[in-house]
């Protein structure tokens, strides 16, 4: 097992990782750069063989590694993306690989896990449950345990991504990595200050599941109680220990995102770049709006894009209502013929779009006020929305936000 990071290893890995990954050449965004003041630059890892950079760490991990070692079979524990980069490296090296998951994954990620030839094992709520299950599992069948994050050969090979970013734009100035359990901020940080110590390296984490900010805190690895947020991908309690002494040295500073957050950012790379990001993907998009730094290069990195399509409807459905631009609103008509036709009317005037309507003839027996319609529209935003709420007030409709259900 490897003792420490070291430059040779990088490039060793950055050579071996080259026989499975997609290039992924950095896309600069003009929307971000425009927004920010910043020039922002993507590091698309969502679009590698398995929807994410864990193919790096897990392929090379697995080439150090002893034939013996390899033919006892692999075992790990993940949310889903580790889980297929070892799936999908072990049936390169036509190995065993027994993945196991926490119950909560999305059905996508495992069935693309067990696409790639892995035994799948759901146990547990998140992923630590999951990581002690494939502890027991290995102790008790002899399997070689890869570790998703606290290991330096897997941090070594989500290092290269590193290599890539600074070879394409050597005048970076800032480089925004997520953090789940810490080995890619491991491997990006370590060898971003090796090759220049002047590159800010930023850590995103979920603000429901900031492990590695609580620890540097502390000054030692801590664990969290619970881990609550929507980027089930960086769900992790607890950090790994045998990396936390380079993110303590190699990391400038961590940003904690909402997940309100995360939502927006899917609204704005599916609109502006027709890019689909899973949410621990997008953290470090939405942490652009922490930086309080003009004129800056600045990368972020999307780790993922395995983001299922119940998941990615509900984000949709969520990011439209969260911004404005559908909103459900009640008023009460008199229950007379025409009412409806000067609602409808006043709604076009205002350029609101009618998505669907609910008319409810029995909510009062007050004839003045008998009817409801609840209808939902479609706005430009948030001031535009106010609008047409206001123009109803004007018209003594009386009107009312309710729940929006699409």
């Amino acid at each position: 097992m490897l003792k420490e990071l070291s430059i040779d290893k990088f490039e060793e890995a950055s050579e071996k990782v080259k026989e499975v990954i997609n290039p992924t050449p950095l896309v600069y965004s003009e929307f971000f750069s425009r927004q920010y003041g910043n020039k922002v630059y993507l590091k698309p890892e969502n679009i590698q063989h398995t929807g994410a950079y864990k193919i790096r760490g897990a392929y090379y991990k697995i080439s150090t590694l002893s034939e013996e070692e390899r033919n006892k079979g692999l075992i790990t524990a993940s949310a889903g993306n580790h889980a297929q980069g070892v799936a999908f490296a072990a049936e390169k090296y036509g190995v065993k690989a027994t993945i196991v998951m926490p119950t909560t994954t999305p059905l996508m990620k495992v069935n693309r896990t067990k696409g790639y030839g892995a035994d799948v094992i759901l146990h547990g709520d998140v992923y630590d449950d999951a990581c002690a299950e494939a502890y027991r599992l290995a102790e008790e069948y002899g399997y070689t345990f890869i570790h998703p994050f606290d290991d330096l050969e897997v941090a070594t090979g989500q290092g290269t991504i590193a290599m890539e970013i600074v070879k394409e734009l050597p005048t970076v100035d800032y480089i925004l990595v997520p953090i789940g359990g810490g080995g890619l901020a491991t491997g990006v940080s370590t060898l971003a200050k090796m090759l220049n110590p002047g590159i800010k390296v930023i850590g995103v984490e979920p603000a429901g599941a900031s492990c590695m900010q609580a620890s540097l805190k502390a000054g030692k690895v801590v664990s969290l109680d619970s881990a609550q947020t929507i980027a089930d991908g960086t769900a992790v309690k607890t950090p790994g220990t045998n990396i936390f002494p380079y993110i303590q040295k190699n990391i400038d500073s961590i940003i904690a995102v909402e997940d309100e957050e995360l939502i927006d950012a899917f609204l704005d790379m599916v609109e502006n770049h027709k890019m689909v990001c899973e949410n621990s993907g997008l953290l470090t998009v939405a942490a652009l709006s922490h930086l309080d730094v003009r004129d800056k290069k600045i990368v972020s990195i999307l780790s993922g894009g395995n983001m299922d399509i119940i998941t990615m409807s509900s984000m949709l459905q969520h990011g439209l209502i969260q911004r404005g631009r559908i909103f459900t609103v009640s008023v009460l008509l008199p229950d007379k013929p025409g009412e409806l036709a000067r609602v409808a009317s006043i709604i076009s005037e205002e350029q609101g779009n009618v998505v669907k309507l609910e008319h409810n003839q029995f909510v009062s027996i007050n004839r003045s006020a008998a009817v409801e319609l609840r209808i939902t529209l479609e706005s430009f935003g948030k001031a535009h929305r106010d609008q047409i709420f206001a123009r109803l007030e004007r018209e003594k409709y009386r009107p009312r936000m309710v729940r929006t259900n699409l």
